[in-house]
């Protein structure tokens, strides 16, 4: 219980001093700001290892695209990802919910590094326009464009379907996708129950080209990812 107190107090505390410390970079070139994002995501790594004793493993790294146009589709347990993927990739650019732009100061930095949000509640302008700016997004940067197809963080075990959207994106952009298995939840889930002693899998899995249909392309990587998710028990 102390160490799960103690967790929580010095991620916090330290994802909070670096948001102040590069305040200043809001006014900055972008690659300061991405640079802050990577030291949260070394943090968050430094302190489940440090003081939940987690270990941490990625699998797969030569499985990572280079030199090509890419987005990233990863399961989402747990705000880990979040946080530790900038530290593997260059520095994501994220599709995410329109409530965490309205953060002071963290939804600031997400404006300032390009992500892109989405009301889910309701249709709108923005909404609308949303694979506009994705496609702009990712002809104008070489950072990779990441979603969370699941839509929302779910508990390990859960097989959410995954969202119609992602299939939209692959069929739109008509570039390679890099699928992602994490299995976070069994450390660090949704409902708070941390846990001690555990290891978290980043499994980085083999391209999927363009030129699948919308339809396969999710079922496909829907089934790679949860039977990928199911070989971590």
């Amino acid at each position: 219980m102390i160490r799960k107190f103690l967790f929580l107090f010095f991620f916090f505390l330290g994802v909070s001093i670096i948001s102040i410390i590069f305040l200043p970079s809001l006014i900055m070139p972008n690659k300061v700001v991405l640079f802050g994002g990577k030291m949260m995501g070394r943090w968050a790594a430094l302190c489940l290892q440090i003081i939940l004793q987690t270990k941490i493993i990625v699998k797969g790294k030569d499985n990572i695209i280079k030199n090509e146009k890419f987005f990233i589709a990863c399961s989402h347990q747990s705000m880990f990802e979040t946080f530790y993927l900038q530290t593997i990739f260059n520095s994501p650019i994220f599709i995410l919910k329109y409530e965490l732009i309205k953060i002071p100061i963290f939804g600031w930095y997400l404006k300032k590094i390009g992500s892109l949000s989405i009301n889910r509640n309701k249709i709108s302008k923005n909404n609308l326009g949303l694979i506009d700016k994705i496609k702009n997004s990712v002809r104008i940067s070489e950072r990779p464009l990441i979603i969370f197809p699941q839509g929302t963080r779910v508990l390990p075990g859960e097989t959410v379907p995954f969202k119609k959207g992602v299939g939209r994106i692959y069929d739109e952009l008509k570039i390679n996708c890099q699928p992602v298995a994490i299995n976070s939840g069994n450390v660090w889930p949704k409902n708070g129950k941390l846990a001690l002693k555990q290891t978290i899998i980043v499994s980085i899995l083999p391209a999927v080209k363009p030129g699948m249909n919308a339809t396969d392309f999710t079922s496909y990587i829907e089934n790679k990812i949860y039977s990928e998710l199911n070989s971590m028990n």
